[in-house]
């Protein structure tokens, strides 16, 4: 069975206060108070702001991830180019001071 994403619970809580409001009388006797309606209604309200929000912030992430792979990538080549004339220009007993632990 999936698990229900964020929005998911969100709607079905919003759903849930919209019957609660709507059979008020019933359920009062039970101990659901108008405060405790109140109460989900504007933690309902404040889950959709954080929900939003965090959405927004994985938006950014990915936009961030995609931004250092690509500045990786050009870095990744600029240190196999150095790598390759360090081995040629220098003596092997020299590579350590470079960080290539290589043979050959």
């Amino acid at each position: 069975m999936a698990t229900q994403s964020y929005a998911q619970k969100i709607s079905e809580a919003t759903v849930m206060v919209a019957g609660i409001q709507a059979h008020a009388a019933a359920l009062a006797k039970r101990g659901i108070t108008a405060a405790f309606t109140t109460k989900m209604q504007q933690d309902v309200e404040a889950c959709t702001l954080l929900n939003n929000e965090q959405e927004a912030l994985k938006a950014k992430l990915k936009s961030k991830t995609d931004e250092l792979v690509k500045k990786m990538d050009e870095l990744w080549l600029k240190t196999a180019e150095a790598r390759k004339i360090i081995k040629l220009d220098i003596p092997q007993t020299e590579w350590k001071e470079f960080g290539i632990t290589d043979k050959r």
